[in-house]
């Protein structure tokens, strides 16, 4: 009897489990139902996104495209010092179509469009160096030109046979083709404080190349700059309307505003930064960012004339191009510790 009261209570115990089990099924299908629903829709989503993304990338390459033929044929066309003035806010408008476009281009074609507009930058100094009027020869007593460089600070116990170094030419061509007579700069200096005002750089194309152990300082706002070959220099520069490069550095610390960086084959070397696209390094090592700090009296009137947006500062966003890991840090550059950013500049 005990055996048979057993056998029925388990089978009154499995009658109710599987009663239990079914009136669970409705709930098991609608969750499932839930989660089915809910994958369809974000996969429907990501298509969205991916269907925007290149739209937006079409636009943009389209957009690029027009505008940069457009500058080609305004380079071409021009016979005016005057008419550049148009082909320099078409390009500065043309940078900033490219910094819209940043997060729908691909690393490769982001940077072919930079080197694009390297070389309008480039063509743009050398139709400058092409329509400048001829100056007429004529004999003279040597004297220093009121655009030449500004020596202050010199290191003691230079005879003044080798201060006159400051003042040599700088060369002709130098990388990227600028054209000779719009380029300002220093050239072939060791353990000098060097100088530009304002009224001498204005919307130029400022090079700085075989320098060592300098302090270079550029007041006002060029229109490109760049720092080749420099060992352990400090460089500080108020905003650049277009472009800054770096080639070749080591050991050096820079306070740079610009709308684009690029850095090529530079080491060891801290750099205060504002830009208002991403920077670019290439060939690097030891590269540190911190956002840019140096400011003198006329800053902001300079700020101003450059056309810079000081709102956007992407100071810390840089891409690598040796470096295409999207899940990892490059190791080639890193953010600069805030307690290593008091810097005196002056």
């Amino acid at each position: 009897m005990e055996s048979a009261g057993c056998s029925a209570a388990a089978v009154r115990t499995r009658d109710m489990e599987s009663q239990r089990d079914l009136s669970l099924v409705p709930e098991r299908l609608q969750r499932r139902e839930q989660e089915r629903q809910l994958e369809v829709e974000r996969r429907k989503q990501k298509r969205q996104n991916q269907e925007v993304e290149e739209e937006n990338r079409n636009f943009f390459t389209a957009a690029f495209a027009r505008e940069r033929a457009a500058v080609e044929e305004l380079l071409e066309g021009t016979e005016s010092v005057e008419r550049l003035e148009e082909v320099a806010s078409r390009l500065q408008g043309l940078q900033k179509l490219l910094n819209d476009s940043v997060l729908f281009l691909t690393a490769y074609d982001l940077r072919q469009r930079q080197e694009a507009l390297v070389r309008l930058q480039a063509a743009l100094a050398e139709r400058r160096q092409e329509l400048q009027p001829k100056k007429r020869f004529a004999f003279k007593t040597r004297r220093k030109d009121a655009a030449s460089c500004t020596r202050v600070g010199a290191a003691p116990g230079i005879p003044p046979a080798a201060e006159s170094i400051q003042d040599s030419p700088l060369p002709q061509k130098a990388e990227g083709d600028f054209g000779s007579s719009w380029v300002c700069g220093f050239s072939n200096l060791e353990s000098q404080v060097l100088e530009k005002r304002a009224s001498e750089l204005h919307q130029r194309d400022v090079l700085l190349t075989e320098l060592s152990n300098c302090t270079v300082k550029l007041y006002g706002n060029p229109n490109t700059l760049r720092l080749s070959k420099a060992h352990g220099c400090k460089l500080l520069c108020g905003p650049v309307s277009t472009s800054v490069f770096l080639e070749d550095c080591s050991d050096c610390v820079l306070a740079v505003a610009c709308q684009q960086l690029r850095i090529h084959s530079t080491k060891d070397t801290r750099i205060f930064l504002q830009v208002t696209s991403r920077a670019i390094v290439e060939d690097c090592s030891g590269i540190q960012f911190a956002p840019y700090t140096w400011s003198y009296p006329e800053i902001d009137k300079d700020f101003e004339r450059s056309g810079l947006d000081r709102s956007k500062n992407s100071w810390n966003d840089v891409d690598d191009f040796n470096w295409l890991a999207r899940d990892m840090a490059s190791p080639n550059w890193s953010v600069l510790p805030e307690e290593e950013r008091n810097i005196q500049w002056d």
